[in-house]
Parts: C-alpha cells; structure tokens; sequence
C-alpha cells in the first residue's frame, strides 16, 4: 500500500464550519436582516436547497453557472425576497469568501504528517469547483502536504465516475492495488472507489452512518494510521 487519494469537503476540510462563516459575513455585510428573520433560518434553509442542487450537480443535471446563484435565488424567494442582484452578490461573495476560512477537521494535519513520515504518497481527488480547492488547500495549509490535486471538473464528470478515479491513479502513477480512497461521501467516495478496484476508508464524523455500514468505518482522521495496516 502506498497511495492514498483524499476527499477534500468534509473530510479535511471543514465545508459545515467554513461555509457557516462565510454565510454569517455576507449576512451582514449585505444586511440580510433587513429582508429575513434571523441568521439562522436563512442558514437552515440555504443548506437543504443547497444540498438538492449540489445532487443534481453531481449528477450532470444543472451546470455550475446555474448552480452558484441559483442556491442562493431560491433560498431568498423561500422569504419572498426576489433579487436578482442580491442573488448575485451572494453567490459572488460566497465565493471569494469560503475558500479562505481555515477549519479542518481535529487532527488532520497530525495525521497528514504522520502518514507523510510512514513514507505514503498523498492525492486529494474532489468534486468542488476548480477555482475554490486550490485556495482552500493553500489557506488552510493542506497543499503541501499532497502531490496529485484532482478536480473531478477537470476530468468532464463527478465522482462517482470511474473516470474521475481512472485518471487520479494516472496522474499518480499509482496501481489500484497499492490505493486507498478516504472519504466522508458513501456513494461518491466509497462505491465510487470501489467500482474503480479501489479500496476506501468512510469518514463518518458526525455518525450519519449506522454501525457496519462499511468494512472500513472510522469516526476520526487520526483512526487513519492504525487502520490501514489491517486493510
């Protein structure tokens, strides 16, 4: 075993805890609470549209253009706020905001030490738009730590796609073999791993999954070192 690929949004990275930052400063920079109740029905909200239309996304059926404003348009129309130019100014925002909040998870980078030092070679393959992971890795300190940083985006297709994990092994010069996919997602991470003859660790952190629901089942990054030698 020598490889291993790293999901970045919510396995390293913190997505709920950054995003939840970023979203609080545009409530107040764009004085939201002049149209909305609170800061957190809006952010209550946001989240399951936003989650529906990262599904449909992931699944080739809106574009990211679409995607970017529209979470935002639909979450303001929930409060009978039509904006065009807010829903702009929101997904604009979003975007230059996120991708520099720092979060990650506990001992994310004690455990990337910790396997850099037991001589594993570390990818980061992920679905997040390809302007925004670069910036998150820089800021928050992860980049150095990985050689191949792969943007499903720049394959054409999301994981779960074959291709996406096809190609992260290419770029890596790795054997399905002697690779290992961590990530927090069971469909796009571990089915979608698997499907490429790749074996997979899920990262359940908050124990969204029941007891069994993979072979490979950890609740902390820093379960990662003692883990793999039984895989």
């Amino acid at each position: 075993m020598k490889h291993l690929f790293f999901d970045l949004d919510r396995t390293l990275w913190d997505f709920e805890k950054n995003s939840e930052t970023a979203l609080s400063i545009l409530y107040d920079d764009l004085k939201l609470g002049d149209h909305l109740r609170s800061f957190r029905s809006f952010h209550t909200k946001y989240k399951k549209i936003n989650g529906e239309l990262w599904d449909q996304y992931s699944k080739g059926k809106i574009s990211k253009d679409i995607l970017r404003v529209k979470r935002f348009q639909d979450t303001l129309a929930h409060f009978e706020v039509k904006s065009t130019e807010l829903s702009h100014a929101l997904a604009d925002g979003y975007i230059s905001l996120s991708p520099h909040q720092t979060h990650l998870f506990p001992d994310a980078i004690e455990t990337l030490e910790q396997l850099k030092n037991d001589d594993f070679e570390l990818h980061i393959i992920t679905n997040g738009f390809l302007e925004v992971q670069h910036i998150k890795l820089d800021k928050s300190g992860l980049k150095p730590y990985f050689d191949v940083i792969l943007c499903s985006e720049e394959v054409g297709k999301n994981k779960p796609s074959r291709l996406v994990f096809d190609r992260a092994l290419d770029l890596a010069k790795a054997k399905h073999d002697e690779s290992i996919m961590i990530g927090d997602s069971y469909e796009a991470d571990i089915v979608g791993a698997e499907n490429a003859g790749i074996r997979a660790i899920l990262f359940d952190p908050d124990r969204v999954h029941r007891d069994g629901r993979h072979k490979w089942h950890i609740h902390e990054l820093k379960q990662i070192p003692d883990t793999l030698p039984w895989m």
